[in-house]
């Protein structure tokens, strides 16, 4: 057990934590339409606004007549990237220094929010004023295929005066000794000693893999409506009320000058894409605007405007050394990668070179190189999905290897795996066996090589299997609040965000350390308050819970000492103590260490028969704080070096070989958390990711025309996504090896389940052949020579 410093860390009685189906927070809200995204906001007076969007993937605006668009009847301002006031905009505490301007001149990509914006009375009037401007543009090259961006004469896309600019809030750890050349910048990391690995090898294989491009989708476009207001309780000056930048009131605050106090934000629903940090301009420029017009402005994208980037695409050609019985020695990964246009998030690029799957291998001779390709495919915001992108390169390496050794790939896998402390520890790491031991009889896994197992019904039958770490985000720290007030526990909080509803874990453990139930625990939605249980999904929620279980434990000590202090020097009767015993207390001449909380109680230790309701027990209202963070995650201190729980996938898949027809028989997954908290969270999270896997692998993709550079299927009809009669089956099992560090030895699966190649090898063990995803049914026949 590794929540060693935390109080109960190695609790082994729960009464709440891990329980299922207990009801979300917000759910019935969710569930009803009561919820209000950003997108929800109607208020009075209210105007409408809207930004010019390329039709180039590369372009340039020269010069804006608006003359025609200010005659339009309802159009109230129209303002330009030569506007002072957008010159002086403020880019806020997440991107400090030298930047771009807000909004410029410079589209990179098709749909780029450039040069020109107009506010009006709706949204008709809105996109009319968009046409009637009479836009002088200067058509630039654009490059969209990424292999032909890094040829010698490719245009340059980006020239050096937006190069030079830093391109997002992570910095590109770029190779020293390789300057850019044209739109191609290097990144490469070396451990150990490849070439002599290679030159001593007992085998050698070659492989190539392709990560698609595909979508986020933000199921409620992003949209704020800000106003300014005269607040009473401030004072002189004007306040801002904004609605839609959920969980960005600091940073709205900063890029318009406005102290915390007088910048307000009710709402707590954001309908953003998992783990996404990036604002979009229509929740930043709202108060400019409506400062300028002197009334409301709301902003919202559409759907086809919220096609962003989860994933960009990357080619990865890779070279492994093993020894005859299967053990990897060495490893050079050379890849070529989209780095889209400026301000994309370096998370599936160089991001990917200091984790990934390789050092969780005893292999020590590791050579990672990347061209990391400027484009005009679009941009990728802050975080994405995968975790990292490249892991499935080395599920690759390890079902290659086992092919070859006609082995299986699990016992390939156990095999390479390094033990937990170090890549030298040879002993096996004990959440793996556990995973590998329950997921064997989860799959009834019998292993066969590729095409030599047919089903009744004719088609062919494939499997595989993978694994990765459960990461846990070791460097968030937490504000936590709880209060006693008027008998009843509250838990204040800032509520969702990034898109994730990770309060009910925190509740949960409050309840199991104060003895109450789930729904004793009153979660107060306040945007003023610090709390917020972000971090990454499961594994946000178990470093959250872990600070709030420290919390709840300083507020039960007052509790219980507030008890005591009263039972021996009871108050006065009060004219507002409505309701309240009178008469001596069960607990006059006790010592707090004497008390406990049980079943909503106060009793004695030694016979909680005798108790008092904690409503009863104390009339203080009092308020715990603890600001902190959990131990140090192990893959944090050791960047997957040091192992602790681990989870397994499995799939089984059908291919009908006459029609290119693939069917996802059944997933299967076996994760170890550490320890379960919420399970309808963790079930919940498991089908996103499966769901989301099937569908890049199988039917996403980006389609882009070459010639134009434009993309040709930005909408839910020509992009397609899974729908219900697509969606496998998903067996699931959770382990608790209490092995992790946050609250009870938890540590969460974040999104390390989601992958990009899993179903592509269960095809390849079906037919014996390669389809890059995603494996539509004419990439299949072309695989197999029919088409």
């Amino acid at each position: 057990m590794a929540d060693l410093v935390g109080v109960n860390g190695q609790r082994e009685h729960f009464r709440v934590v891990g329980k299922p189906n207990l009801p979300g927070k917000v759910s019935y809200a969710l569930a009803t339409g009561v919820a209000k995204f950003g997108i929800d906001y109607v208020v009075p007076n209210m105007l409408h606004a809207k930004i010019l969007r390329s039709p180039y993937a590369n372009a340039r605006v020269k010069r804006v007549d608006a003359t025609r668009a200010w005659q339009l009847p309802g159009v109230v301002d129209i303002i330009t990237w030569e506007d002072e006031d957008i010159k002086n905009l403020g880019a806020g505490p997440f991107m400090p220094g030298k930047r771009r301007p807000w909004l410029d001149n410079i589209a990179e990509h098709e749909g780029a929010e450039v040069a020109v914006i107009v506010v009006a009375e709706n949204e008709d009037i809105c996109e009319e004023a968009l046409r009637l401007l009479d836009v002088e543009w200067e058509i630039l090259p654009h490059v969209v295929d990424i292999l032909k961006g890094r040829e010698e004469d490719a245009p340059v896309v980006r020239p050096p005066e937006i190069w030079d600019i830093p391109s997002g809030p992570i910095p590109v750890p770029l190779d020293p000794n390789r300057p850019k050349r044209g739109n191609v910048s290097y990144a490469i990391t070396v451990q150990g000693d490849v070439d002599k690995a290679f030159a001593e090898a007992e085998n050698i294989i070659e492989y190539e893999l392709k990560l698609p491009a595909f979508a986020s989708h933000i199921p409620n476009p992003p949209a704020s409506v800000a106003w300014w207001f005269d607040d009473p309780y401030e004072g002189p000056g004007k306040s801002l009320h904004i609605e839609g930048a959920v969980q960005r009131r600091e940073a709205i605050a900063a890029m318009y000058g406005m102290p915390l106090n007088r910048t307000v934000q009710e709402g707590i629903f954001q309908g953003g894409k998992y783990c996404d940090w990036g604002m979009r301009r229509c929740q930043e420029i709202t108060p400019l605007l409506a400062r300028r017009t002197g009334r409301p402005v709301r902003m919202a994208n559409t759907r086809a405007e919220t096609f962003d980037f989860l994933m960009k695409e990357r080619y990865m050609r890779l070279k492994v050394a093993y020894t005859n019985d299967g053990l990897i020695t060495a490893i050079d990964d050379y890849s070529i990668a989209d780095g889209g246009t400026q301000g994309s998030s370096t998370f599936g690029t160089s991001g990917d070179q200091g984790y990934g799957p390789y050092y969780t291998l005893k292999c020590l001779n590791i050579r990672q190189q990347m061209e990391i390709v400027d484009s005009n495919r679009g941009k990728m915001y802050v975080s994405g999905q995968h975790c990292p992108f490249n892991w499935d390169s080395g599920t690759m390496a390890i079902y290659l290897i086992a092919e070859k050794l006609g082995k299986d790939p699990i016992e390939i896998a156990r095999l390479n795996l390094h033990g937990p402390t170090s890549q030298e520890d040879p002993n096996p790491v004990p959440s793996f066996e556990a995973c590998i031991e329950a997921g064997k009889k989860l799959m009834n896994w019998q292993w066969h090589p590729a095409r030599t197992k047919r089903l009744p019904d004719g088609r062919w039958h494939g499997m595989a299997f993978r694994y990765q770490i459960c990461p846990r985000h070791a460097f968030s720290g937490y504000d936590c609040k709880l209060e006693l007030r008027d008998g009843v526990v509250h838990m204040p909080t800032q509520g969702p965000v990034t898109g994730i509803y990770a309060v009910e874990c925190n509740a949960m453990v409050v309840a199991e350390e104060l003895g109450l139930e789930y729904d004793d625990v009153k979660v107060d939605f306040d945007y003023r308050e610090k709390f917020t249980p972000v971090g990454g999904g499961s594994d946000g929620s178990t470093a959250s819970a872990w600070a709030m279980k420290e919390c709840a434990n300083i507020l039960k000590k007052m509790i219980l000492e507030a008890t005591i202090d009263e039972a021996n020097n009871p108050p006065p009767p009060s004219l507002f103590d409505f309701g309240r015993p009178r008469g001596p207390s069960p607990f006059k001449g006790r010592k707090p260490e004497e008390l406990d909380l049980v079943g909503g109680k106060v009793v004695l230790k030694e016979d909680p028969s005798v108790g008092v309701p904690l409503a009863q027990a104390t009339r203080r209202n009092l308020v715990a704080t603890y600001s902190g963070r959990p131990p140090a995650a192990l893959w944090s201190l050791g960047r997957g070096k040091m192992l602790d729980t681990m989870n397994t996938a499995y799939c089984e898949v059908a291919v009908d070989e006459e029609t290119g027809e693939v069917e996802i028989l059944r997933f299967g997954v076996v994760a170890d958390p550490g320890k379960v908290l919420r399970p309808t969270s963790l079930e919940s999270q498991i089908d996103q990711v499966m769901y989301f896997s099937q569908g890049c692998q199988l039917l996403e993709e980006y389609v882009f025309d070459e010639r134009t550079g434009v993309k040709l299927n930005n909408n839910m009809i020509d992009y397609r996504k899974p729908g219900m009669l697509d969606v496998p089956r998903v067996d699931r099992k959770f382990l608790e090896t209490r092995a992790g560090n946050a609250a009870y030895g938890a540590s969460g699966i974040s999104h390390s389940l989601a992958n990009t190649h899993l179903v592509i090898i269960a095809i390849h063990n079906a037919i014996g052949v390669w389809v890059d995803p995603p494996a539509t049914p004419d990439k299949v026949l072309r695989a197999l020579g029919k088409a």
